[in-house]
């Protein structure tokens, strides 16, 4: 992958975790905050398999698929 294309991947990965503590809805958070998790996965696989990016990000992301999963269920 091109090194400015994995560089605009990271900065959207940091704008959607940014607008996740802007939003006031616990669901939108999850889902924003998630999409951000996902990008920083992609930029840490594409940038030479930065572990210390991917494996909270991706920890993170399947939390927020859990409680998303979860308070679904509890509907």
């Amino acid at each position: 992958m091109n090194p400015e294309t994995a560089a605009y991947i990271g900065y959207s990965a940091s704008l959607f975790i940014v607008l996740s503590f802007i939003l006031k809805d616990v669901r939108k958070i999850r889902i924003v905050n998630m999409i951000g998790c996902i990008c920083f996965v992609i930029y840490g696989i594409f940038n030479g398999m930065l572990w210390p990016v991917i494996i909270p990000n991706g920890l993170i992301c399947f939390i927020q698929i859990y409680y998303l999963l979860s308070d679904k269920i509890k509907r």
